[in-house]
């Protein structure tokens, strides 16, 4: 049996009170799987006295103590990509520490740079809980799935923006009324931007192009769009279509570069990720030659996500050392982004129109002079003069295509509302 793995933990809070509990309730099936003890000698929170239903020891006021602390790792789940949690995860790493962190924010904005630090001094920076919760993709990508090049990843991967939309089709409630109802339930923060807005998928898809792609994280080189526009019409006529809305990040190779995506997209209902409901996460990856894998789960929470972490803890107390992003820090390219319209995709187009003839022509023709073709279509009437909801599905097309016939559309005085397009993605 090997010396005791000594830990220090920054941030009590659901991820970081989860970790101390299961460390203590696990103690004797983690040091079988480890070989030795995993012991916590220290821990900082913002409040030493909140009751948290088990018992703080070593607490320290001043998290960066932690990093000249004697432990072996620190556990890094205070958040945010800049202030104390970049200092803590620097200085740890400096003072020759292995470091596990939840912070997706943090690696997808100075991933590659710590990576280097970690790496020039033989240390480990693990990430698993950063991603998918307790699904266990980054070490996937990272050592399982590297004998072909990963062609595509594809993920629900914020499951506040998964609950909302689940709920929307379920109640036919509008977005607003179901954001109101997870912030309650706790599903949603009280400034919920960062989820809805696509923020936090993007910072976790940064990090899955990276390892699936032998990239540096890149944010600068993605689009992001979130779900405030999404309507209840929007998810029952992609029901009827055959269809389900959900949020993916979307991160694929193409013969000129990388394209990076996060945006509301259409998927079918007979698909895997079309069925991951509610606040699970779903994660699907075309590993070219070996074949699609699929990966579901409960992407947040404490049970999950302790998971991981502990199970980054685990391979550090066995000494596993693997590259942080799969490969070394210095052999991590530039991403090369794809074009805008490099990946080409059948579009779903709303327009909400005043009833009155002529109208459907004029839309039509729009479209066929941007060359876009459409492939059905759905049209609700309604009394005379009335707004109407006409709904199409094109075949593959450009996306700039596909917006310039839009701008001329939304400039009709027949046009009582912005069109509304959402990519459809094989998936």
């Amino acid at each position: 049996m090997g010396a005791p793995l000594k830990i220090a933990i920054a941030g009590l809070g659901t991820v970081g009170g989860g970790v101390v509990k299961v460390l203590a309730a696990q103690g004797a099936e983690l040091r079988a799987r480890a070989g030795r003890d995993l012991i916590v000698v220290g821990v900082s929170a913002r409040d030493a006295k909140k009751a948290r239903g088990f018992q703080v020891e070593n607490f320290v006021t001043d998290p960066l103590a932690l990093a000249n602390s004697d432990a072996d790792v620190v556990v890094e789940l205070i958040g945010g990509d800049e202030g104390v949690a970049r200092k803590l995860v620097e200085t740890a790493l400096a003072n020759g520490k292995h470091v596990v962190t939840a912070n997706k924010a943090l690696l997808a904005k100075h991933g590659k740079q710590l990576a280097a630090l970690a790496e020039q001094k033989n240390l480990q920076l693990k990430f698993e809980a950063a991603v998918a919760g307790g699904i266990p993709i980054v070490k996937t990508l990272r050592e399982s799935l590297i004998a072909y090049e990963v062609q595509a990843v594809k993920g629900i991967l914020n499951g506040t923006c998964n609950y909302i939309l689940t709920e929307m089709e379920a109640s036919g409630a509008s977005f607003a009324e179901v954001l109101k109802e997870a912030q309650a339930l706790g599903y949603a923060e009280a400034d919920p931007t960062l989820d809805v807005g696509g923020g936090d998928t993007a910072h976790k898809l940064a990090l899955l192009s990276s390892l699936a792609f032998g990239v540096a994280p890149d944010l600068s080189a993605m689009t992001v769009e979130g779900i405030q526009h999404i309507t209840p019409a929007d998810i029952h006529f992609a029901s009827e279509f055959g269809f389900r809305i959900k949020l993916l990040g979307v991160a694929r190779r193409t013969p000129s570069g990388i394209d990076q995506k996060v945006h509301p997209a259409m998927v079918r209902a007979r698909s895997p990720l079309a069925n991951v409901d509610g606040a699970a996460n779903g994660v699907l990856v075309d590993a070219g030659r070996a074949g699609p894998f699929f990966f579901s789960g409960r992407g947040a929470g404490e049970a999950p996500t302790a998971s991981a972490v502990v199970a980054d803890l685990v391979e550090i107390a066995r000494g596993s050392h693997t590259p942080v992003f799969g490969r070394p820090a210095t052999g991590l390219g530039a991403l090369k982004p794809a074009p805008a319209d490099a990946a080409l995709s059948p579009w779903y187009l709303r327009f909400e129109v005043l009833d009155l003839p002529g109208v459907l022509a004029e839309i039509a023709g729009h479209l066929s002079q941007s060359g876009v073709s459409i492939e059905s279509m759905i049209q609700r009437g309604r009394d005379l003069g009335a707004p109407v909801a006409i709904v199409m599905i094109t075949h593959e097309t450009q996306q700039s295509a596909v917006e310039r016939a839009l701008k001329g559309i939304a400039a009709s005085d027949k046009v009582r509302s912005r069109p509304c397009m959402i990519p459809m993605e094989a998936a």
